[in-house]
């Protein structure tokens, strides 16, 4: 059937307005990297040619007759608390192929499609780069394969991979990861609390105020149900027109008291909160490379940019550019760069701890105080370098020491003013790349032995005291049990899918099947920081629906649950002791408003919630597949 036009930019949708979901999710570019002062470089810093994913199937509205087969009795401990029942797997398919019922290869919710496995390189399954990559005209980014966005109507099903098809699976997520993909979850302006704003790409941890319940959480939190949580479309954002076949890096949304402010093609932008209209433009010299997810007190935020707009003849200019931006006013407040010898160092990362920026990468960190004052910058004599930092309450290090294949990690947290080390953890040596998921309490994630074989990053967390370096305990969280994800290679933050509160990691589990017919489902399970063990406690999502930990709401857990084929998304809060739900948003479940819904996955886009408001969005734009799709950078929204 023809549809009916879209409507016009930043106007809620009239009866079908949004149009189906892009076909292809847009390449990824690799994150620029620095000189490395005269060291000898760690191998598999170049980029291979990763082959093009295939395209998902259209998935019906309706689910197919045939059944799956009687499955057989699970093995236990699927991320459940002891005592809980294992969930049932999957079978092999019965009904067609490609329609995310159970056994079906590819998965329901944006998992990505079929990649080669075992590509060399940073020592992780589909995590390799080698030299030699050719860049694409334009705006100088590879061909990179990237997961695809789920098609319209697609249902909530999609069994657990065979072995060899996660690791498949797992090489295409390890490639998006690698090179700026992943969602992270901004902190949402000083209704949410600065406290909770440094766990990883999933928003807060903290959660420290309020009054003890009694069972492990706190009875605080701001975020209130609404008298009625079904929610509209308050507006939509059109995708940026991007020339030939570039992908373009569009990373970084926040939230403050007046603005819901959206990185654009080397441009940032304050649109209203409620109604989507421009209230200012920030023009760039350059794209966005990489965004702080933290806000000060007074809405300030940093970002990495390139200092010119790339060319076919010089299609990268590295991401040199360190900038302050004021949230409120719109404003540039400077932009700062760093130099060894006389070459301009790139960098792969940037963080904000009370007032300091910090970045990272393969030449060392530096920092510098709000007012632009440099604190400190890579010193050429160094045997180690911080490769990153995570900020938010504290600012921690991950220093790098040895040669490639001797790596020791230095786990340091550090004055924010002079850089001065507080405390210290050194992991094991071997250890290649680690992430910093919060900085207060101190949790670290970490592949170790590259054993999580499915491309998420993380075998183990290491749960640290900041003011000793001892560590506290280890958390085993087997990548088939858990669906978190941390980049850590380049992006020290880069991790996405849970949270930390309440001195909690808040993990959500692999898909599985659901007690309906053809449904998957997950859930929510939490470990205690001290001891390592499960709590007891768990959120399930409900069939048909997955939840992923959003951020912290003081001692309550924000999450999303991405939607079946037939139903809207919702926005719940868990209270931190009981793990009661309450649902503080339900969105439409009209065809064409779940299309553009589900096109934007909690695992590779942008999602911020706060007082009735839910915001998604991109972080990459491309060139669209056909011209007759209506694409979104970005959709809000709200509550009544």
């Amino acid at each position: 059937m023809t549809q009916p036009p879209p409507p016009p930019p930043q106007q809620p949708p009239q009866g079908g307005g949004f149009g189906p979901p892009q076909d292809q999710p847009p390449q990824t570019p690799p994150p620029a990297a620095g000189p490395n002062l005269g060291k000898a470089p760690e191998p598999g810093y170049g980029y291979p040619q990763a082959p093009q994913a295939p395209q998902t199937p259209q998935a019906p509205q309706t689910p197919p007759p045939a059944a799956p087969q009687t499955p057989p009795t699970p093995p236990q401990g699927y991320g459940y608390p002891q005592g809980a029942p294992a969930p049932q797997p999957p079978q092999a398919p019965q009904g067609p192929p490609g329609y995310g019922y159970p056994g079906q290869q590819p998965g329901a919710y944006g998992q990505p499609q079929q990649a080669p496995y075992g590509q060399p390189g940073y020592g992780q399954p589909g995590y390799g780069q080698q030299p030699g990559y050719g860049q694409q005209p334009g705006y100088g980014y590879p061909q990179q394969a990237m997961p695809h966005q789920p098609q319209a109507g697609q249902p909530g099903g999609g069994g657990k991979f065979n072995a060899q098809m996660a690791i498949i699976v797992a090489a295409v997520v390890a490639i998006a990861l690698i090179i700026g993909g992943g969602v992270w979850y901004a902190s949402s302006g000083k209704d949410e609390g600065r406290e909770n704003d440094t766990a990883g790409v999933s928003g807060g941890t903290g959660g420290t105020g309020g009054t003890d319940d009694g069972k492990g959480g706190t009875t605080s939190g701001k975020e209130k149900a609404p008298s009625d949580p079904s929610a509209k479309v308050l507006f939509q954002v059109p995708a940026p027109e991007v020339k030939n076949d570039s992908t373009v890096v569009v990373s970084g949304s926040w939230l403050t008291d007046k603005a819901y402010v959206k990185s654009g093609i080397a441009q940032i932008v304050g649109y209203d909160r409620d109604k989507g209209s421009e209230l200012w433009k920030l023009p760039l010299s350059g794209p966005v490379c990489q965004a702080s997810r933290h806000v000060t007190d007074d809405n300030l935020t940093a970002i990495l940019y390139q200092p010119a707009m790339p060319t076919k003849a010089d299609p990268s200019h590295g991401c040199s550019q360190i900038a302050l931006i004021d949230l409120d006013a719109g404003k540039k407040l400077w932009t700062k760069t760093v130099k060894t010898g006389d070459q301009l160092i790139n960098f792969d990362n940037i963080t904000l701890s009370g007032k300091t920026v910090a970045v990272g990468s393969t030449s060392g960190g530096a920092a510098f105080d709000v007012s632009g004052k440099l604190l400190w910058s890579p010193k050429p004599t160094d045997s180690c370098y911080d490769a990153g930092y995570g900020g938010g309450e504290k600012l921690v290090a991950v220093r790098k020491c040895g040669s490639y294949d001797q790596r020791q990690l230095h786990i340091q947290t550090i004055d924010p003013k002079s850089g001065k080390v507080i405390s210290e953890y050194k992991m094991t040596e071997g250890i290649e790349y680690a992430s910093i998921v919060s900085t207060n309490p101190l949790v670290v994630a970490a592949d170790v032995g590259d054993s999580a074989g499915d491309g998420s990053g993380i075998s183990d967390f290491f749960s640290i005291d900041s003011k000793t370096g001892k560590l506290r305990t280890r958390i085993s969280a087997p990548g088939e049990q858990f669906a978190a994800r941390c980049e850590g290679i380049t992006r020290v933050e880069a991790c996405n899918l849970l949270a930390v509160g309440n001195d909690r990691l808040y993990l959500p589990t692999e898909e599985h099947d659901g007690t309906g017919k053809y449904s998957q489902t997950n859930e929510i399970v939490a470990f205690d920081l001290a001891t390592g063990k499960q709590t007891g406690q768990r959120a399930d999502a409900g069939d048909g629906y997955t939840i992923s930990p959003l951020r912290m709401d003081g001692g309550n857990l924000i999450a999303y649950k991405r939607p079946p084929y037939d139903k809207g998304g919702q926005v719940v809060s868990i209270a931190g002791g009981s793990f009661k739900q309450t649902t503080l948003l339900q969105n439409p479940s009209t065809e064409s408003v779940r299309d553009v819904e589900t096109s934007m996955s909690p695992e590779y886009s942008e999602f911020l919630y706060a007082e009735g408001h839910l915001y998604m969005s991109k972080v990459y734009a491309s060139k669209r597949s056909t011209v007759r799709e209506k694409e979104y950078l970005a959709v809000g929204f709200g509550t009544s």
